[in-house]
């Protein structure tokens, strides 16, 4: 055996460690982890897709802003198209890809809103320049030129200009509570790894199966 075969050897198995994995989310916490210290912009990006009242799917970059057991964590404006779409439809997508690393993970779930107080803090935790751009946006609907906005941002920094800046009331977060997780990995000559874990619903203890790449 050559030395380059024995490299390609090792790096296989230590790829295919994740493979014996019996937890989800340690797993994901584990791949955020390796994102955040070798991505550079932005390692919590991923992918939320919807769909909307003609079942059309609509997909965009947005940050994710926490997870824990209980999901996946994001914000947006309420009224934007993502935010009626998931007011007509609770359900999405997301993607996570991490193409220095090599991985990806997808996860598919329901959604439920965060609590007031969650969104409360979230909000208050972003610069001032992007409390007072929530308040300014009229995200997703028609923009008559870049001067309306920019309009629109001068009247709210002046209006909140000493104080807390409160959080508009169309204006809050979602959890998606995953009922498949998927975690994906690169290999040679597209036999890539594949893990899944499935459950029915949120209250059920995930499955996990291998899948053909």
């Amino acid at each position: 055996m050559t030395k380059d075969t024995y490299d390609a050897d090792t790096q296989a198995d230590q790829q295919a460690d994740f493979l014996r994995e019996n937890e989800p989310y340690d797993l994901f916490a584990e791949w955020l982890k390796d994102a955040e210290a070798k991505e550079l912009n932005d390692p919590n990006a991923m992918a939320l897709a919807t769909v909307d009242a003609n079942g059309l799917p609509n997909v965009r970059m947005v940050l994710l802003k926490g997870y824990d057991k209980e999901g996946f964590v994001f914000y947006t404006n309420l009224e934007s198209a993502k935010g009626t779409e998931i007011a007509s439809t609770p359900k999405a997508a997301l993607c996570f890809h991490w193409k220095s690393l090599r991985r990806q993970i997808r996860v598919r779930g329901e959604l439920s809103p965060v609590s007031s107080e969650d969104a409360d803090e979230y909000y208050h935790s972003r610069a001032k320049g992007s409390q007072i751009g929530a308040w300014a946006s009229q995200q997703s609907r028609r923009l008559e030129g870049r001067f309306a906005l920019e309009k629109a941002v001068a009247k709210y920094t002046a209006k909140y200009a000493i104080g807390t800046i409160p959080r508009p009331d169309y204006w809050s977060g979602f959890r998606l509570a995953p009922l498949e997780i998927e975690f994906w990995h690169d290999r040679p000559f597209r036999l890539h790894d594949r893990l899944q874990f499935k459950r029915e619903s949120a209250d059920l203890p995930f499955e996990k199966s291998q899948l053909y790449p």
